[in-house]
């Protein structure tokens, strides 16, 4: 396992700032793996991750704000540390379709996704089998509209209990309340089985065929109170021609599902996802 540390900044662009985390760095014997950066000229913002081996590196995380925080006042930054040693806990909730869960799960065992999964919500019991093979914690709860405080409240305190860093929502097919979403900002990752702005809501392959479409899509994004409106995260799409049916849309739109949800909670637990003005911007 890699003990490194990443830096997330975002800030007013100004001249000197590369060169003053650069120095910083340097002078503090750190050895940078990765650094890339984006300036966003209509908003005036620089975003910047950096990533160093923690091997040698003189600052630990306990002292790392006071020994940054000249650099991060003068340039007037909003910045995260985050350390890889800490892997990102999450949390899945899925209804009853079960190929979102079914694609997360198989790449945690394989190892391509380096985090943990001690909890899965649902509210049916049709994947319970499925996680209990992976050796996962499952939670039936069921949701209906004289019960979603109490059911939600129950799942506050499982994220509690379990530490919970992000929830992924693997096809949760449940509107999440306001309160919800304010208590996890930027930690709820949706995948929506339409390519986003198209065919928000409810049965977007359905209305993509009365359309008659040529492209069908999936998205993944943050959860936002607006439905379907979150920041975007990846998207990813598929031809589709006259000989489709429904149902040809709906198996086509699984595969696309799978891998852009994936990308998406790979990219946030690898701390290469920054958010401004209801965007995203994914570094390499």
């Amino acid at each position: 396992m890699k003990n490194t540390a990443t830096l997330l900044i975002t800030c007013p662009d100004s001249r000197g700032i590369v060169a003053a985390i650069a120095d910083f760095l340097l002078q503090h014997n750190a050895n940078i793996l990765h650094a890339d950066q984006h300036q966003d000229a209509e908003n005036n913002l620089f975003l910047m991750r950096v990533e160093w081996d923690l091997a040698g590196f003189n600052v630990d995380a306990a002292h790392f704000d006071q020994a940054f925080s000249p650099i991060a006042t003068k340039f007037n930054m909003q910045w995260q540390l985050k350390l890889s040693q800490h892997k990102t806990r999450v949390a899945i909730m899925v209804s009853q379709y079960d190929h979102c869960l079914a694609d997360l799960l198989h790449r945690h065992k394989s190892g391509e996704l380096a985090c943990e999964i001690p909890l899965v919500i649902s509210n049916h019991r049709d994947t319970e089998d499925l996680v209990k093979f992976y050796g996962i914690d499952f939670q039936y709860i069921e949701v209906s509209k004289d019960n979603k405080p109490q059911a939600e409240a129950a799942q506050f305190k499982l994220f509690d209990d379990h530490k919970i860093d992000l929830i992924v929502l693997a096809r949760y097919m449940q509107i999440l309340s306001p309160d919800f979403v304010a208590r996890y900002p930027q930690r709820i990752i949706n995948i929506h089985h339409s390519f986003l702005p198209a065919f928000i809501g409810a049965r977007p392959y359905h209305r993509a065929f009365e359309r008659g479409v040529k492209l069908i899509g999936a998205t993944s994004h943050y959860v936002t109170e607006v439905l379907d409106e979150g920041p975007i995260i990846e998207q990813g799409i598929d031809r589709i021609s006259h000989r489709d049916q429904v149902e040809d849309l709906i198996q086509k739109g699984r595969d696309l599902e799978r891998v852009v949800l994936s990308k998406a909670v790979n990219w946030h637990i690898e701390n290469r996802i920054l958010l401004y003005a209801n965007k995203t911007v994914i570094f390499d």
